[in-house]
């Protein structure tokens, strides 16, 4: 599998949703957040969003890696992209470029900057629907799962996976 950087939003979608167990299924020993995302996670769990542990949880148990931005590459990069976009986004797309890795984000504008420097891309829905072509959960589970994640606040482009 493709090794796969993933923003607070993507990750937390399947968090909430209680689906996380796709991402270890999809990603397992090759799904990496950075620092700053980690820190993102840990202020949304004081704010209340208790069930974000589980990403904690998925970091001490190995199959979910946290990454630091630390060459002078990817500290330029993320430094020019800090000025437009959000930390946790700017430090991914960072290390998604400099590793050549694949950066799951849901954001617009994060992923307009992650094109334009040529970072493979997935999202939210795209990980559902990889999920249903592969198997791991049929498509009426698929739906389900996005419904909750639009239900906890996932803007979603869709509101059926048979539309895509």
């Amino acid at each position: 599998m493709l090794e796969t950087i993933f923003d607070c939003c993507c990750i937390s979608n399947f968090t909430l949703s209680d689906s996380l167990l796709i991402l270890e299924n999809f990603y397992s020993q090759s799904a990496y957040i950075t620092n700053f995302v980690s820190a993102e996670i840990m202020k949304g769990i004081q704010q209340g969003h208790k069930d974000l542990v589980k990403i904690q949880d998925a970091l001490r148990d190995g199959w979910l890696k946290e990454v630091v931005v630390r060459s002078k590459k990817e500290k330029s990069l993320y430094e020019t992209l800090s000025i437009s976009l959000g930390l946790g986004e700017a430090s991914s797309i960072a290390a998604a470029k400099s590793r050549g890795y694949t950066f799951a984000c849901d954001d617009r504008a994060a992923r307009r900057e992650a094109g334009l420097l040529e970072v493979k891309l997935t999202g939210t829905v795209g990980i559902l629907k990889k999920a249903v072509k592969h198997g791991i959960i049929d498509l009426h589970e698929g739906n389900l799962i996005l419904a909750k994640m639009i239900e906890t606040g996932f803007y979603s482009p869709t509101k059926s996976l048979e539309e895509i």
